[in-house]
C-alpha cells in the first residue's frame, strides 16, 4: 500500500513542489478500512513543504453514507478559510489520472490534538484559558461561511428519531437513556435557520498550539446544515472534557466564554438553553454510538479491544444526561 501511494505522489510531485521535486518521510499517520492519513514532505525548488494527504479506500455512497466525500470536504476546508476560520489549507484535491483515488492533500499544521493533553498538560496552561471564547469565535466564522452544494440538513428531532431507531434495534434497555429520549423529543427547541455545521466540533478534532490556541479545525467529514447551537453544544459534551467535568467547554472552558466568543465574532446570539439542549442531544447521541461499538465487538464483527473500550463510556453520557436533568433542562 505504501509504495502504491508513493508513486502515486512521486508523480504527483512537479505540480506540488515545481519541477524536480521530490517526496520524502511519507508515513502513514492513521485510518480505518476505508479512509487514510498520510503525512509526507515535498521537497524542490521552493524548499520543504510538509503535506497531509486524505484518501478513501473503495466507493463512496453518497446515498447511504453519513459522511460527505472529500471533494466537498475539500469545498468546506476552502469555504471556512475564506471567511479566517483557522484550517489546514487545501494544497490540491486529487484527480482521477493522480492514481490516488477520491484524496485531497492540505498542509500541515504542527500542534496538539490529544485531548488529555490540552487540558492538563503544562504547555498549554498560557492558552488554555482562551480556548473556550476561542471555539466560540471560530464557530460564529464557520456558521458564516457559504456551504457547498448538496448538504444534508438536520433538525433535532429528525436526529432524535434516526438514534432512537437505531437504539430500539439493538435491543438495549438503558432507563437514563430511555428517559432522555422521552425528555428530549417534549423539549425540542423552535426551528431557527440552518446554516453551515462543522458536525464533530470538539477537543480531539482541534490543532492546538501552545503559543496560539487553536491552529485548526480538522475532520470536516461530517459537516451538515443545521441548528448553530448543535455545534456549540456538541464540544461541552462531557465525553469530550477528558476528565475535566468542571470545566464545560471542552474540557478548558466555561460556557460563558464560549458564547460571547461566537457574539463577539458576529454570530447571533443563543440562550444558553439551547446550548444545552443539544449538550444532552449530543451525549444521547454518543451513548448510542458506544452501544453500537460494544455491540460490533459482542457478535464478532469486530474484535478490536478499542470497540469495547468505547463501549463501556455509554456510562459517561449517562451521567452527562443525569446532571442536565437534575439541573433543569
Amino acid at each position: 500500500m505504501q509504495g502504491e501511494v508513493f508513486e502515486a505522489l512521486k508523480g504527483l510531485a512537479p505540480t506540488l513542489g515545481g519541477e524536480g521535486a521530490q517526496i520524502a518521510d511519507l508515513q502513514r499517520l492513521s485510518g480505518g478500512a476505508s479512509m487514510q492519513t498520510w503525512a509526507f514532505a515535498v521537497v524542490g525548488g521552493r524548499g520543504r513543504d510538509e503535506l497531509i494527504l486524505r484518501r478513501r479506500v473503495g466507493s463512496f455512497d453518497p446515498d447511504a453514507a453519513r459522511s460527505v466525500s472529500l471533494e466537498v470536504e475539500a469545498a468546506l476546508i476552502t469555504a471556512a478559510e475564506k471567511v479566517g476560520a483557522p484550517v489546514a489549507p487545501l494544497v490540491h484535491l486529487a484527480r482521477p489520472q493522480d492514481g490516488l483515488g477520491e484524496a485531497h492533500i492540505t498542509r500541515r499544521i504542527s500542534g496538539e490534538t490529544l485531548g488529555r493533553k490540552i487540558v492538563s498538560d503544562p504547555r498549554f496552561d498560557a492558552v488554555r484559558p482562551a480556548l473556550a471564547r476561542q471555539c466560540g469565535a471560530i464557530l460564529a466564522q464557520i456558521h458564516s461561511a457559504q456551504p457547498p452544494e448538496g448538504l444534508k440538513t438536520v433538525d433535532a428531532l429528525a436526529e432524535l428519531a434516526r438514534y432512537e431507531e437505531i437504539y430500539r434495534a439493538s435491543g438495549a434497555e438503558r432507563p437514563i437513556l430511555e428517559l432522555a429520549f422521552q425528555h428530549l423529543k417534549k423539549r425540542a427547541p423552535e426551528p431557527r435557520p440552518a446554516v453551515l455545521l462543522h458536525g464533530d466540533f470538539r477537543n480531539g478534532n482541534l490543532m492546538v498550539d501552545p503559543d496560539k490556541g487553536v491552529a485548526a479545525v480538522l475532520d470536516w467529514e461530517l459537516s451538515h446544515m443545521g441548528d448553530p447551537a448543535e455545534d456549540l453544544g456538541w464540544i461541552c459534551v462531557n465525553s469530550w472534557r477528558f476528565g475535566r467535568s468542571d470545566r464545560p467547554v471542552g474540557g478548558f472552558g466555561e460556557y460563558r466564554d464560549l458564547l460571547d466568543g461566537y457574539v463577539e465574532a458576529g454570530g447571533e446570539a443563543i440562550p444558553l438553553e439551547r446550548v444545552l439542549y443539544w449538550q444532552a442531544l449530543g451525549s444521547l447521541k454518543w451513548g448510542v454510538m458506544c452501544l453500537m461499538m460494544y455491540a460490533s465487538y459482542a457478535n464478532g464483527t469486530d474484535a478490536s479491544v478499542e470497540r469495547p473500550m468505547i463501549g463501556r463510556r455509554v456510562s459517561e453520557t449517562e451521567i452527562d444526561l443525569v446532571t442536565l436533568l437534575e439541573n433543569g433542562l
